[in-house]
């Protein structure tokens, strides 16, 4: 075993159907004005409170992109952690995020496919009991040994 593979997270050989990770972020004000930035995504509805009232959600509301990012978090450092790599991610937003929510993301492995070193994933993300992002994802992840 060489260094390198002391930073790998599971090996495809490691994983099991119903093994889950979950990651909490509470979204700060710092996180949205940065996520604009970062990218680009300067809709007004995300920075000015008094546009963000006009709208549906009666304010400002963080990106939900920013919320699925967390769901890549708990990929890249957790299941299956470093070494993993997106081959497809599906997402459907149910619900606004707003300054000062927890966002909780979670992932499962919903079914293994050996021949190609892939897993599906559910991936969810919550703020209390509301489901604000649903959606499925299909990773490709590291043999051991290989």
């Amino acid at each position: 075993m060489n260094d390198l593979d002391q930073l790998n997270g599971y090996f495809f050989e490691d994983l099991k159907v119903g093994q889950s990770a979950v990651f909490g972020k509470t979204i700060t004000e710092a996180d949205i004005l940065m996520f604009a930035g970062v990218s680009g995504d300067t809709n007004p509805v995300h920075l000015n409170e008094e546009f963000g009232k006009r709208g549906m959600f009666k304010g400002r509301i963080a990106h939900g992109m920013l919320s699925a990012s967390l769901i890549s978090t708990v990929i890249g450092t957790k299941l299956p952690g470093p070494g993993g790599i997106y081959v497809s991610q599906n997402l459907r937003f149910k619900a606004p995020v707003r300054i000062g929510d927890t966002v909780l993301a979670k992932v499962e492995i919903t079914e293994l496919f050996p021949e190609k070193k892939r897993a599906a994933f559910k991936t969810t993300c919550t703020v209390g009991e509301t489901v604000v992002i649903d959606g499925d994802a299909v990773i490709m992840i590291p043999a051991r040994g290989k």
